[in-house]
C-alpha cells in the first residue's frame, strides 16, 4: 500500500463512496457543483484508480423579469373617465388622468398625504416665508417662469386667476368646487349662486338665466373676482379667504387647482373671462363642458387619446419643464418622463384581466378584493409600502409583486334616496310601477325612517367583510373613518338582524308592506363585484323575510350610473367616497349636507341640523371642540340612518416585477399612479 494524491472536483463523500466500492475499471461518473471546488486527499491502489470523469451541472440563472415593451405602460381596469375638465372632475378614473396630465401650484410630498412641495409655484406658502398672511385670510404664490403648456403657450399667474375663477363661477353641484368655494367665499351650500335668491337657482343654469337680474349675476362674478387676483408683472397668485381654512394647502393640491391656459380654453369656447358671459358656462355637467374632451396641461404627460368605453392613452412631455437637477421631491422623479407611452384599457369582466396580467399583457390590473387569493399564487415578492423594503415568497420566481396592507380613505356604503326623481308622467324604470302595490315602490318609500332602519338591519355586515372584502375590512358606524379625529370607537352602530328587520318592515307604511309587498332596483356599476355583493346580500335577506319583498339588481356602466345617481333617479345606489383631503370635514359635508346629501334628497330640516354640527366642527380650533360636534353628527346620522354604512377595506397592490418607482401617497394613489415617478426593467 502507498499514498497516492489525487486531485478531484466533488464532493469528498461521494468520491469516497464511489472507490471504496471496489467497482470494476470502469469510469465512474460523479455529479458536482460549482461552487464545492476543493482539493481531496484518498489513499487508494494503484489498480483501482484508473479514470475520473466529472460532469459539471451548473446552478440555474436567477430569473430575469423584463418589461416586453420597455417604453409602455399597461393599466387593465374598469369604470370610464367622466371629464376631463380640471374644474368639473370629481370622480378617480376622471382624476388619475388629469393628474399625469395637468399640475397645480404644489403637490404631495410623495408618499407623505400631509406636507407639500412646489409645483407650479416656487415654493409652499407659510407664515415663515410670508405667503401666509399671519390672520390666515391672504395666500400668495410666486409663479414659476418658463413653463409651457403642451401646446407651446407659456403659463402665467393669470392662468391661474382664470382656472379658479372659472371653476368657482362653473360651480357645478356636481363637482368638487364647494372645496374651494366654503374658504374663499364663506358659502356652505357648495354653489356660487348661494346669495340670489336664497340659492334657488342652484344647479339650474337655466333658472338661473331666466330669474337673476344682471346686476346679481354681476355681483356673483365680482365677488369671485376680488377672491382671485393674479399680478404677471410680479408673477405672483394672490387668493383672498373668507374665514381662516386649516385644510387650504391640502384643498389646493388636487386636480381642481390644476393651472387652466385661458387662452387655449377660449380657443376651445368655453368662458371668455367676463362677468358678462359666466352665466353661460354655469353648471354645464360633464355633457356640456367645452373642456370635457381636450386636455392641455403643463405636466409630463400630454393627452393623445381617449375613446370612451375603450380607454386612454398618454405619452410622453420630452418638452417637460422640469430638468434633471429638479426633482419633484426630494429623491423623486426629475428630467424627463421615463416611460414614454401609457395606456389604459377598459375591460369589465375579471377573467380577461387576469389572464392579460397572467401573459404580462399589463403592467398592473384592478383585482377585486374577493380575487385577492387567486392573485397571491403568482407573488413571487412582498412589499412593505412603509419601507419600501421586499422579501419574497414561497415561490421566489413567481412573475408579480404585491403591497399589502395599504391604508384605505374611501369607503363604499349605501345610499337611500328620500324622494326618487320622476318623469314628466311619473315614472322612473328603477322604481317600478311608482306605487305601493307590489310591483314598485312610491318615490319616497325610503322618506320611512321604518324602512331605513330594516335596510340597515337587513344587511349582513360580517358576510360582506368576509365575502366581498376577502375579511380584510373594519366597520365603521358613520361617515367619519376610523382612527380619524371625530370617530368614536364606542359610537353605536346597527347589527345584522333579520328579526329586527322584519318588525320596522311590518311598522313602516301603515303597516301595509308584509301584505303588499314591494319592489325597487339596486344599481352598481358593472364590473365591480364588490358593489354587485352588496346587492345580492340585501336581495337575499329581503327574500328571506317575505317573498314579496322584491330587490332586483342592475349593473349601468360607471358613467351612466353617475348621471343617473347625480340625477336622484336611484332609489338605492351603491357608491363610494374618496376623501379629499384628510380631514373629518371631508367626509361629514358630503354625507350630511354635500354631494351625496343631495344625489339622496335628504329633506331640509335634517340637513339643517347636519350643517349646524358641520359648523362647529369646522370652524373651531380646540381638537376637543372639534371631537365633541363630530361625536354629536355621527349620533345624529345613526339616528336618522340615510345611509348604511359599511366597512373600510384594506387595500392590496399588485404589479410586475420589471415595475419600478411605485410609492403609496393614501390620497393620491387612491386616485390613481403618478408615471413620472415610475420606470421599467428592460
Amino acid at each position: 500500500m502507498f499514498r497516492h494524491n489525487v486531485l478531484v472536483l466533488g464532493l469528498l463523500a461521494l468520491l469516497v463512496v464511489a472507490l471504496a466500492a471496489c467497482a470494476p475499471a470502469t469510469p465512474q461518473v460523479i455529479e458536482v457543483t460549482k461552487e464545492v471546488v476543493k482539493e481531496v486527499q484518498v489513499e487508494v491502489t494503484k489498480e483501482v484508480v484508473k479514470e475520473v470523469q466529472v460532469v459539471v451541472t451548473p446552478t440555474p440563472a436567477p430569473v430575469v423579469f423584463k418589461a416586453p415593451r420597455p417604453d409602455t405602460f399597461t393599466y387593465v381596469t374598469f369604470g370610464d373617465v367622466d371629464t376631463l375638465d380640471p374644474a368639473l372632475a370629481y370622480d378617480t378614473a376622471s382624476g388619475h388622468v388629469l393628474i399625469n396630465v395637468y399640475e397645480g401650484l404644489i403637490f404631495y410630498n410623495g408618499a407623505d398625504a400631509v406636507n407639500y412641495v412646489p409645483m407650479l409655484a416656487e415654493e409652499v406658502p407659510s407664515l415663515e416665508n410670508g405667503g401666509i398672511s399671519p390672520d390666515g385670510l391672504t395666500y400668495t404664490f410666486k409663479i414659476r417662469k418658463g413653463v409651457k403648456f403642451h401646446n407651446g403657450n407659456d403659463l402665467t399667474p393669470s392662468d391661474f386667476e382664470y382656472a379658479f375663477e372659472r371653476g368657482l363661477l362653473q360651480s357645478d353641484p356636481h363637482g368638487p368646487q364647494w372645496l374651494l368655494l366654503e374658504p374663499l367665499l364663506g358659502y356652505d351650500s357648495g354653489d356660487v349662486t348661494q346669495e340670489i335668491a336664497d340659492g334657488a337657482y342652484a344647479g339650474d343654469p337655466e333658472a338661473l338665466k331666466a330669474n337673476a337680474t344682471p346686476e346679481q349675476l354681476q355681483a356673483v362674478c365680482e365677488k369671485v373676482k376680488a377672491a382671485v387676483e393674479a399680478d404677471d408683472a410680479a408673477g405672483t397668485l394672490t387668493l383672498k379667504l373668507a374665514q381662516p381654512w386649516g385644510p387650504m394647502l391640502a384643498t389646493l393640491a388636487q386636480s381642481w387647482g390644476a393651472a387652466v391656459d385661458k387662452e387655449w380654453a377660449i380657443e376651445q369656447g368655453d368662458w371668455d373671462g367676463s362677468c358678462d358671459t359666466w352665466v353661460n358656462f354655469y353648471s354645464p355637467g360633464s355633457e356640456n363642458s367645452k373642456l370635457s374632451k381636450v386636455a392641455n396641461g403643463t405636466g409630463p404627460y400630454k393627452l393623445e387619446s381617449w375613446e370612451p368605453g375603450i380607454g386612454w392613452t398618454l405619452v410622453a412631455n420630452e418638452n417637460y419643464w422640469r430638468t434633471d437637477d429638479m426633482p419633484v421631491w426630494p429623491g423623486g422623479p426629475a428630467g424627463k418622463p421615463r416611460i414614454k407611452c401609457v395606456v389604459q384599457k377598459l375591460v369589465e369582466e375579471w377573467g380577461t384581466r387576469f389572464a392579460m396580467l397572467q401573459a404580462g399583457e399589463a403592467e398592473v390590473v384592478a383585482v377585486p378584493i374577493e380575487n385577492r387569493p387567486q392573485v397571491d399564487q403568482y407573488v413571487g415578492e412582498i412589499c412593505d409600502y412603509k419601507t419600501g423594503q421586499c422579501q419574497p415568497t414561497d415561490n421566489p420566481n413567481a412573475p408579480l409583486r404585491a403591497w399589502p396592507g395599504l391604508p384605505s380613505v374611501s369607503r363604499t356604503d349605501v345610499f337611500l334616496n328620500f324622494n326618487v326623481a320622476v318623469d314628466e308622467n311619473g315614472r322612473n324604470p328603477y322604481i317600478g310601477s311608482g306605487q305601493l302595490d307590489g310591483n314598485g315602490i312610491p318615490p319616497n318609500f325610503f322618506s320611512d325612517i321604518h324602512v331605513r332602519r330594516a335596510m340597515a338591519y337587513c344587511f349582513d355586515y360580517d358576510a360582506y367583510i368576509e365575502e366581498a372584502l376577502n375579511g380584510e375590512g373594519v366597520r365603521n358606524n358613520g361617515p367619519i373613518i376610523t382612527d380619524m379625529l371625530g370617530y368614536n370607537p364606542d359610537g353605536p352602530m346597527y347589527e345584522f338582524n333579520l328579526d329586527k328587520c322584519a318588525e320596522e318592515l311590518a311598522q313602516a307604511w301603515d303597516g301595509k308592506l308584509p301584505e303588499v309587498g314591494f319592489r325597487f332596483q339596486i344599481a352598481f356599476n358593472t364590473g365591480n363585484t364588490t358593489r354587485q355583493t352588496v346587492a345580492a346580500i340585501f336581495q337575499n335577506n329581503l327574500r328571506s323575510i317575505n317573498e314579496k319583498y322584491q330587490v332586483e339588481i342592475i349593473g349601468l356602466p360607471w358613467p351612466t350610473l353617475l348621471r343617473s345617481f347625480r340625477a336622484r333617479q336611484l332609489p338605492v345606489a351603491v357608491s363610494g367616497w374618496l376623501e379629499d383631503i384628510h380631514d373629518p370635514h371631508n367626509w361629514v359635508q358630503p354625507y350630511g349636507v354635500g354631494t351625496f346629501a343631495g344625489r339622496q334628497n335628504l329633506p331640509d330640516d335634517l340637513k339643517a341640523q347636519f350643517q349646524e354640527l358641520i359648523n362647529q366642527g369646522v370652524q373651531a380650533t380646540d381638537p376637543a371642540e372639534r371631537e365633541k360636534a363630530y361625536f354629536a353628527f355621527q349620533q345624529l346620522y345613526y339616528e336618522q340612518v340615510p345611509t348604511i354604512i359599511l366597512a373600510q377595506a384594506t387595500g392590496k397592490r399588485y404589479e410586475q416585477r420589471w415595475v419600478k418607482g411605485f410609492y403609496y401617497n393614501p390620497i393620491q394613489s387612491s386616485i390613481g399612479d403618478y408615471y413620472y415617478a415610475f420606470d421599467l426593467d428592460r
